[in-house]
């Protein structure tokens, strides 16, 4: 089914609940940034969840509110964005009530307009299938600064698109994390099978020992 119009802020009940639940539901949704350069959108394939307070060691909320992490705390559709291994701006979707953290990593996804644009940021030697495969080359693709945390993904220059009905979904423990948020105990990685622009799972070295107790 292809995706239906943009989400307003009357759509805002849909993400009113756990990330666990929001995740599946995008896979296959149109997500859309528009600057001075023109409009990139990508179709949503892989994305991972994360809980809150003391529900999940892999999320940045799980210690409490800081300065960084408040925006998980505000109210949902809204982008939270972080900085990561001193060079990587990351994208997340807020998702349950005010006061709860929660949010979806926007991992992976196809590049469906403004194909040109997205190849520039990226470099002319990318090919297509690897322009958003990843976490910090999907904000590149999408020209997404860190600034832009607490962006409302209900008006311009965002926009998000949902299918009637999401895509299949497979599901896996995330990719990459080193902690026990990375153990099988958190299924939380959600993408569309067979789909060459999801990004390869990468088991962390560390997780034996978590998972062995």
């Amino acid at each position: 089914m292809p995706p239906g119009s943009p989400l307003a802020a009357a759509d805002r009940g849909l993400f009113v609940r756990p990330s666990v639940e929001v995740a599946p539901l995008l896979l296959g949704s149109i997500f859309t940034h528009t600057t001075a350069e023109g409009r990139v959108s990508l179709r949503i394939t892989e994305v991972e969840a994360y809980l809150g307070v003391g529900d999940d060691p892999g999320s940045h909320s799980f210690r409490g509110r800081t300065k960084s992490n408040q925006v998980m705390f505000g109210e949902p559709l809204h982008l939270y964005t972080y900085f990561t291994y001193g060079m990587h701006t990351c994208s997340n979707i807020v998702c349950s009530p005010e006061g709860t953290a929660s949010g979806v990593l926007l991992r992976a996804g196809e590049i469906v307009e403004g194909l040109d644009l997205a190849q520039h940021r990226r470099g002319a030697s990318v090919s297509r299938r690897d322009l958003a495969r990843g976490p910090a080359r999907l904000v590149v693709a999408l020209g997404i600064p860190l600034a832009d945390g607490g962006a409302d993904l209900t008006v311009h220059p965002y926009e998000l698109r949902m299918p009637e009905h999401p895509s299949p979904a497979e599901m896996s423990p995330r990719t990459g994390l080193g902690g026990p948020g990375g153990t099988s105990a958190y299924p939380w990685r959600f993408f569309v099978p067979g789909d060459p622009t999801v990004s390869p799972y990468r088991r962390h070295p560390k997780l034996a020992a978590f998972e062995a107790g």
